[in-house]
């Protein structure tokens, strides 16, 4: 057994290696008390157990919204569909308004949904945990929604589309 100490990998490293992993692309929103819908662009999503169904979220320390999940019992999250990357770029964004003149519904339990999505799920917080520089949301699936179309999906540090020409793959979305 080798007694070479093992080296941690720069941040710029880490980010790069983990762009490696293609990932689908979500919006993640909740409502405030007074209704107002606040969300953002996730693609730190986890499922964890079918039965029963649990899910985890990660949202950095540092995002201004942090404050409107750790306040809510249930957030939503809108899987989004490969012609929806204009959402998951505004939903990125600093800024309070992602809402506007986005389409959206409340689900049942108040949590906000995307019109148009590839698939929704409504899911009540268990546990919150610190993990590293985020904020760790474990929570049961209590609705669910699937719709049809393709996934926006991200690799390499950009927005990707499934290539159905051949066979599989995906293509840049221009």
């Amino acid at each position: 057994m080798s007694s070479m100490p093992i080296a941690v990998p720069s941040p710029d490293l880490f980010r790069r290696a983990c762009a490696q992993f293609a990932t689908g692309v979500a919006v993640s929103a909740v409502s405030d008390d007074s209704g107002t819908p606040h969300g953002l662009t996730i693609n730190s999503f986890t499922s964890v157990s079918q039965d029963p169904p649990l899910i985890l979220i990660c949202i950095d320390f540092r995002a201004a919204i942090l404050p409107h999940f750790l306040h809510a019992k249930h957030f939503g999250l809108s899987f989004l569909e490969e012609s929806q990357s204009e959402l998951s770029v505004r939903f990125s964004r600093k800024t309070d308004n992602r809402f506007d003149g986005v389409l959206w519904h409340a689900g049942d339990t108040g949590a906000p949904l995307i019109e148009g999505a590839l698939a929704t799920l409504e899911c009540a917080i268990d546990q919150v945990l610190d993990g590293g520089d985020h904020t760790i949301f474990l929570a049961h699936v209590v609705r669910a929604w699937v719709g049809d179309g393709n996934p926006l999906l991200f690799f390499k540090s950009g927005y990707r589309r499934m290539d159905r020409e051949s066979g599989g793959g995906q293509k840049p979305i221009d």
